[in-house]
């Protein structure tokens, strides 16, 4: 079982001091997708960096100027593209005269996870395109760009020098568990994104939604061997001869909200694309939502 952390005291719009360097800011869009809503962090004093600014709302804007007000800011951090993370990095830099740091959005596949999740920013474009391993930096506070593919192509997580602390996005969440949504998401990727994670030790994971995450390695452990779990499921539910995805979903996820099936029907799909790969499952054609499955 994994160790959900889903109390967290809040109010929309408030900025809330969460660490010695970090303040947090929640955006009013909850939904199945992102709990009580955007997580917004302020990173150091007086010149700050902010990370994941979250959706273009007028009121998010307005609490976030409020919350920096005297300071200045030079670093917008995005984790990835999607709605509810990067389109306020570009008003929030034309009102601060910030440089907007993270990995452009990826080309458009069709956006086949359009109504699945909080749906993509097609147009993030960063300043400045980082990499694995780049630092940024200020007053009493470092930086580290963590690249982490698997729930996006483009995810990247940063980690707090100072703090021990990784601000994880929609990489690993306190709350739930993270939707692979293919062509973009990936299994794979997101496996080994997992480890790398894992192998930093950090002390605190700050996820874009939800309350941080203290008890780092059994939280990880915890969230692999789910997925793991997920993928015997599916292989049992293929030796019963289900071949459809479609038919699989309702009873891998009978305790999940019926309204997050289609998402969850992606998820076995980056599991099932992933098995074709290591060769333990075939398919005729394309893996899709509509291909027929055996073992191999």
């Amino acid at each position: 079982m994994i160790p959900y952390v889903r109390e967290i005291q809040f109010e929309y719009g408030r900025c809330d001091q969460v660490s010695p360097l970090i303040r947090r800011v929640i955006a009013r869009n909850p939904g199945p997708f992102t709990f009580t809503g955007t997580g917004v962090y302020i990173i150091g004093s007086g010149q700050v960096a902010v990370i994941d600014p979250g959706p273009d709302l007028p009121e998010h804007l307005d609490a976030l100027l409020a919350a920096l007000e005297g300071e200045t800011v030079s670093h917008i951090l995005v984790t990835h593209h999607h709605l509810d993370h990067s389109p306020l990095a570009r008003p929030l830099a034309a009102a601060t005269g910030a440089t907007i740091y993270g990995r452009a959005a990826p080309v458009d596949h069709g956006e086949a996870h359009a109504g699945l999740e909080e749906g993509a920013d097609g147009r993030f474009q960063p300043d400045v395109e980082i990499a694995d391993g780049d630092v940024f930096s200020g007053p009493g506070w470092t930086l580290e760009a963590v690249t982490t593919p698997g729930h996006t192509s483009n995810h990247v997580c940063f980690a707090l020098k100072e703090e021990n602390a990784l601000f994880a996005g929609d990489h690993i969440m306190g709350w739930s568990t993270t939707v692979i949504t293919p062509p973009d998401g990936d299994m794979g990727d997101y496996f080994a994104s997992l480890e790398k994670v894992r192998a930093r030790g950090f002390q605190t994971l700050w996820p874009t939604h939800g309350a941080p995450v203290r008890e780092v390695a059994p939280f990880i452990d915890a969230y692999i061997a789910h997925r793991r779990e997920r993928e015997a499921q599916i292989l049992a539910a293929l030796a019963r001869g289900h071949t459809r995805i479609k038919a699989m979903v309702p009873e891998l996820y009978a305790a999940v909200d019926p309204r997050l099936h289609p998402a969850a029907a992606m998820s076995v799909l980056s599991h099932m694309r992933q098995l074709v790969r290591e060769g333990r499952v075939v398919t005729a054609g394309e893996a899709d939502l509509d291909a027929d499955y055996r073992l191999a």
